[in-house]
């Protein structure tokens, strides 16, 4: 049986450090909104047990990668004797704040979950996806979502199903060095979603991101020609809302040949869950 599913982008909409815990990592609300647009993975059936990736990354040894990770993960979870074999197909850039590897990881858990008939519930899967990253749960949940905590705590949200042009300006942003760095604002006061809704809010890194990657910075400064533009995550991808596909598409026709983009537009529903029923 071979399984074809897609490993969808997420958008931070805004991006607040409301503290710091004992263990190093941050306290955060933001919003996650789900694309349409993202990665797609193909899972085969194997009898023998293994996991086998292709193709690889550069620079990521096999057991590094979030994807074999998860699936491994996945049959210590269960106890599963299966294996598998599966093909990335990569869209999203690596270190862009599109959520690439949390969404790969988390298509893994679902798609293996099918594959192998295991019958484990969203809940369980989140829980497995945890020990993975803090992104790996909204992924697994399916749902545009307001996330706190370190992103784990979730509530579902309904967002207007607008059209987004995300812009790739080439730079590879460490996320660790920015929760390191000492400008960052950690200390937000905690918003409410209807409060999100009516006023907006910030992405509280990409004032430390543009400050130490020009390139993001010259990237924000030329989407700010053609409508408000941000940050999503930690970087270093840049977002603009619009009301239509066709004015998002103005925009990537538009684009410097330096940059990549794409058009996506927002959904409620993960496609991944869509297809899985």
């Amino acid at each position: 049986m071979t399984l074809v599913l897609p490993a969808p982008a997420k958008l931070n909409l805004f991006l607040h450090i409301t503290g710091r815990r004992d263990d190093g990592y941050h306290e955060l609300q933001t919003l996650f909104q789900l694309l349409d647009y993202g990665d797609e993975l193909t899972f085969s059936h194997r009898a023998d047990g293994a996991v086998r990736l292709t193709p690889a990354l550069p620079g990521i040894p096999e057991t590094d990668n979030l994807v074999y990770r998860a699936a491994v993960a996945l049959k210590r979870a269960t106890g599963c004797h299966f294996g598998s074999d599966i093909h990335i197909t990569k869209r999203l850039p690596a270190g862009g704040g599109l959520g690439g590897g949390s969404s790969d990881a988390a298509t893994t858990l679902l798609g293996l979950n099918r594959l192998w008939n295991l019958g484990l519930g969203l809940d369980e899967l989140a829980t497995i996806g945890l020990q993975l990253g803090a992104d790996v749960p909204v992924f697994v949940r399916g749902h545009t979502a307001w996330a706190e905590g370190i992103g784990e705590r979730l509530t579902p949200v309904e967002m207007p199903e607008a059209w987004y042009f995300v812009l790739a300006p080439g730079c590879h942003v460490s996320t660790a060095a920015i929760f390191a760095d000492g400008e960052l604002t950690r200390n937000a006061r905690p918003i409410t979603i209807r409060a999100f809704l009516e006023q907006g809010a910030q992405n509280h890194c990409q004032p430390v991101v543009e400050r130490l990657y020009a390139g993001v910075l010259e990237a924000r400064q030329w989407l700010d020609g053609f409508a408000p533009a941000r940050m999503t995550g930690t970087g270093a991808c840049l977002f603009a809302r619009f009301d239509c596909e066709a004015a998002a598409r103005r925009v990537l026709a538009a684009k410097p040949a330096a940059w990549e983009g794409f058009v996506a537009r927002g959904v409620n529903l993960s496609p991944v869950h869509r297809l899985l029923g």
